[in-house]
């Protein structure tokens, strides 16, 4: 991978990151006005729309009959779970906050990826996952002072996500990524829809249409941006800058909201961006030491 080419893959993940904080803001904006479970499914509803042209033109929505696979239910039933929690925290939290704890992501995939599928995770790793969740108990503090219930589905939810993300990493190759998303998609419409049972719908205004159409426009960039960066770039040289989202989520927090993250908000964040970075530099090490593997992309 040229240097140039890894420049490229860097911007477009920040793109991604900016993406995925923008749909965040737009969620939360709508937060107030109506329930949970009504804004998944009219968002998910709008980016399923979106999402079938994109297939459409492109193709892949001729391959949609290779989902029938239970690693995609797997998925599927993670991503409405990971949902769940995470917006029901992002309503009651700063959003600079929620995003600090969905920093734990990488560290989990990685202890994931040692214990359920046999990946090598040397002491060093080891270490760097302990010190990142102790970033993680920093930001959440648990206990009788600071114990806060909404910081802690947030990390459920991340704990979803970590499952979903591991069970991807098994999906076959021959199935399209746009189709998996769009059935992720699908079943987080249909968790929201289920939902209304304990809920009362309300008419949504033409604001909240706009917010909720923009924040399934952001987060289908988000996805399409994401996965070129990471097809395109060295991964090891592309995925810390995931953490730039950090600080998208403190600047919008703080010019939309008012939101001010405390210090131990601050610590946490720095503690989980160094071991993650840590984490990525030794993956990248270990991925020189063992040579070019050569591998087959996914279907878009």
């Amino acid at each position: 991978m040229t240097l140039q080419g890894n420049g490229r893959a860097v911007v477009i993940m920040m793109l991604a990151m900016a993406c995925f904080i923008f749909n965040d803001s737009f969620v939360k904006l709508v937060s107030s006005h109506l329930p949970l479970g009504q804004i998944m499914f009219l968002r998910s509803l709008i980016a399923m729309a979106l999402l079938l042209g994109i297939c459409i033109a492109n193709g892949s929505i001729y391959h949609f009959g290779r989902l029938q696979h239970p690693l995609v239910v797997l998925r599927v039933v993670t991503e409405a779970l990971a949902t769940v929690f995470y917006l029901t925290a992002l309503f009651h939290l700063p959003i600079a906050n929620v995003t600090s704890i969905l920093q734990a992501l990488p560290l989990m995939i990685t202890a994931g990826a040692a214990i359920f599928l046999g990946a090598p995770v040397g002491w060093r790793r080891w270490s760097a996952i302990g010190v990142g969740f102790f970033g993680v108990l920093v930001i959440v503090r648990p206990g009788l002072a600071g114990f806060d219930a909404w910081s802690l589905m947030a990390l459920v939810g991340v704990v979803c996500m970590a499952v979903r993300d591991l069970g991807t990493s098994l999906l076959p190759k021959t199935i399209p990524t746009l189709g998996v998303t769009f059935a992720a998609l699908a079943g987080v419409a249909v968790t929201g829809l289920a939902m209304a049972v304990g809920e009362t719908w309300v008419m949504p205004s033409v604001l909240d249409i706009v917010f909720l159409t923009a924040a399934a426009s952001f987060i289908l960039v988000g996805y399409i941006t994401l996965i070129h960066a990471m097809r395109t770039g060295d991964i090891a040289v592309v995925a810390p800058f995931r953490y730039s989202i950090i600080l998208w989520a403190i600047l919008i927090g703080y010019l939309v909201w008012g939101d001010i993250p405390d210090l131990y908000t601050l610590v946490g964040v720095a503690i989980l961006v160094a071991t993650g970075i840590y984490t990525l530099m030794r993956e990248r090490k270990l991925m020189k030491e063992a040579g070019p593997a050569a591998s087959s992309p996914p279907l878009p």
